[in-house]
């Protein structure tokens, strides 16, 4: 976590420095002398939610030992290893796309109608990939 640290506190104080930047830019450019708004308060919105990733990776860095990514002598084959598990074969995330886009077409053409019964198909879709592996013919453990 510490190069993610690393990364976001680079980026926050980019994003800072341009802020500054742009800022006394389109002031010193601007006939009325005054600061263009919208992408000043962009770049400063910006770096801020930078610095929040930038907090949450620096707090959480310190509670975590150290991974090879973060370690100067760390090797590729150090981060080796089971990374979890993958279903081999599932219709699920079909119907999720399926149903998310009808919920879509509802939002599109407004009919609220569409709109509920694409979302009650996500729910239904996202709770058949969630328990997949817990019930049925794929269920996973003893039975």
């Amino acid at each position: 976590m510490r190069t993610e640290s690393k990364l976001f506190a680079l980026i926050t104080l980019s994003l800072y420095l341009f802020a500054a930047v742009y800022g006394w830019w389109t002031w010193y450019e601007s006939p009325i002398g005054a600061i263009e708004v919208i992408g000043f308060t962009a770049l400063i919105l910006s770096g801020t939610l930078c610095a929040m990733c930038w907090g949450f990776f620096a707090f959480v860095a310190r509670r975590l030992d150290l991974r090879p990514e973060d370690r100067p002598d760390g090797e590729i084959a150090d981060a080796a290893g089971e990374v979890g598990f993958f279903s081999p074969g599932s219709y699920w995330p079909f119907g999720v796309a399926l149903s998310a886009t009808i919920a879509g077409v509802g939002v599109v053409f407004w009919m609220w109608w569409l709109i509920a019964v694409g979302m009650l198909a996500v729910l239904i879709t996202t709770c058949g990939l969630l328990f997949e592996y817990y019930t049925g013919s794929r269920r996973l453990g003893p039975q």
